[in-house]
Formats: C-alpha cells, sequence, structure tokens
C-alpha cells in the first residue's frame, strides 16, 4: 500500500526542520564549532582537537555537539577511543537552498 504525500504538510515539515537547524546555529558557541568543523573539511575533527582549539570545557562542548548533531548539522564517528565529528555538508547545502531557493521570485 502506498502512502498518500501532502505537500502542504511535507513543506511545514521542512520549514520546522529548518528553523530547527538555523536556530542551533544561532548559538555563537555552536556556530564556532560548526565553522571549525567546515573549514576542517571532510577528515573532521576529534572532539578533544575541537576542544583544544576552542578553548572549551569537555561537558559544554558535548552538550552544544549533541544539538548539532540532533539537528543533522553534524554527525560523528567512533575511531577506537576517539569520538570525531564531520560537518554535514549535504545538510548544509540543503539549507542554503531552502534560504536561497525563492530569491527575488516575488
Amino acid at each position: 500500500m502506498s502512502e498518500i504525500r501532502d505537500p502542504e504538510s511535507e513543506s511545514r515539515q521542512a520549514l520546522a526542520d529548518t528553523a530547527r537547524a538555523l536556530e542551533s546555529l544561532g548559538s555563537p558557541v555552536r556556530l564556532e564549532i560548526y565553522r571549525l568543523l567546515v573549514k576542517t573539511g571532510p577528515k573532521g575533527l576529534a572532539v578533544g582537537e575541537i576542544q583544544h582549539q576552542l578553548e572549551i570545557a569537555g561537558s559544554t562542548l558535548s552538550h552544544h555537539i549533541s544539538h548539532l548533531v540532533q539537528n543533522h548539522l553534524v554527525h560523528q564517528i567512533r575511531e577506537g577511543r576517539v569520538l570525531r565529528c564531520h560537518a554535514n555538508y549535504q545538510r548544509m547545502n540543503q539549507l542554503i537552498r531552502f534560504l536561497s531557493e525563492e530569491c527575488c521570485s516575488g
């Protein structure tokens, strides 16, 4: 049985998801973390390296990274004892597209 798509509902959901992602980036600390990960590129950074570079307490960093992961802006990969964070470039590009797709159309 196929599911019936509701474009209006999907549009509202996309708007809500985008708002949550942008809200995540509205925190100066989370924005700084995210920009560092974007700057680093696809290899990502270990949590300890992020902590060292940004001089953020471990518990504070963990809280902010968790928020970014929840909103699909960052993903993490465990490499033995190291937790490596990567910017989610696909999500970043979705946000940029969402914000600019109707540019100058009105």
